[in-house]
């Protein structure tokens, strides 16, 4: 079973009196475990494709499935509950909480989510994802005192906290310099090798594409390509 289905999604923006069709007819599926981009210039309907795969929003026509379980018709807690169970949220933006320290940023979903583990459990784990992503010397910093790179690392291990099978990436490089930007992309790579976490970009970015494994290609609310390449994760299913 597909970790995500998408069949015959269309999504419309009501735009005044004008109605605007971000996607059109959208049908692809995504294993457990891949290393996804979703490419296309801007416009092309790629953060939609992303947000609806979220439960950010919903289709207009067409069904979504996470795992099997069909969004479409979700009351706000069961949507609430998919959201964090089964995803995570990478933004380029970084949406750090500025007054929160390294550690309580990715803290911050487990408290959100009323984590039933014990303290000491919780802090083991948060310690293991701050040294996963190199930011033991910087715990007890906040947002401001770190550069985009160490934020973005932070953004990832927040991500990763709740143990989520599928991290949502929307441009993650698109505001780290392009070294800083190739580490971030090794870092999630090995994250999904070791973890088998699935992950989904919406990206321009040429080396995330260069190393995905599944590529679909949109081109103004439509795909246009799509790409399997053999996985290193295969292995692991």
């Amino acid at each position: 079973m597909a970790m995500v289905r998408l069949e015959n999604v269309r999504k419309v923006y009501a735009l005044g009196k004008t109605e605007v069709a971000a996607v059109k007819g959208v049908s692809f599926s995504i294993e457990r475990g891949d290393f996804m981009s979703i490419a296309g210039p801007s416009g092309s309907g790629k953060t939609t494709i992303l947000n609806l795969i979220g439960c950010v929003d919903t289709p207009t026509e067409g069904v979504v499935e996470i795992d099997g379980q069909a969004t479409n018709g979700l009351n706000d807690r069961d949507i609430t509950f998919l959201r964090h169970r089964k995803l995570g949220f990478i933004f380029q933006s970084f949406n750090l909480v500025p007054v929160l320290n390294v550690y309580e940023n990715i803290e911050f979903p487990l408290l959100l989510g009323k984590e039933s583990s014990s303290r000491t459990a919780r802090k083991e784990w948060i310690e293991s994802l701050i040294a996963e992503v190199g930011l033991e010397q910087w715990t007890a910093h906040r947002p401001n005192e770190l550069s985009g790179g160490q934020r973005q690392r932070v953004a990832i291990a927040r991500a990763l906290v709740t143990r989520p099978e599928i991290v949502l990436a929307d441009e993650p490089t698109a505001n780290l310099d392009s070294a800083t930007g190739g580490a971030i992309i090794e870092l999630m790579k090995k994250i999904n090798r070791e973890m088998h976490t699935t992950f989904i970009f919406s990206t321009h970015d040429d080396r995330i594409v260069g190393i995905a494994d599944h590529i679909i290609r949109l081109q103004d609310g439509l795909v246009v390509s799509e790409d399997r390449r053999e996985q290193e994760h295969a292995g692991t299913r």
